[in-house]
């Protein structure tokens, strides 16, 4: 079952909530105030390490650049 996040328009309280996919769209009680809470946009960053030891974005993780170069400037894009 997915993790989903949650934010609650009364107390501001932030929570994670395992549920089912046909669930993840209804509202899920707040664990402070018992109120309604949406559920709000994840966002997450996928990174590798290249041969010297750097962080780096995984290719086609989005970025600058086009898709031919994987986010980095080349000759085939304007960036």
């Amino acid at each position: 079952m997915p993790i989903y996040e949650y934010i609650c328009p009364d107390c501001n309280t932030k929570f994670e909530l395992m549920r089912p996919i046909s669930q993840s769209s209804e509202p899920a009680d707040c664990p402070m105030c018992k109120h309604k809470a949406n559920k709000a946009l994840s966002r997450f960053a996928c990174r590798s390490v290249n041969s010297f030891g750097t962080a780096v974005p995984i290719a086609g993780g989005g970025g600058g650049g086009c898709a031919g170069c994987a986010g980095g400037s080349c000759s085939s894009c304007s960036s």
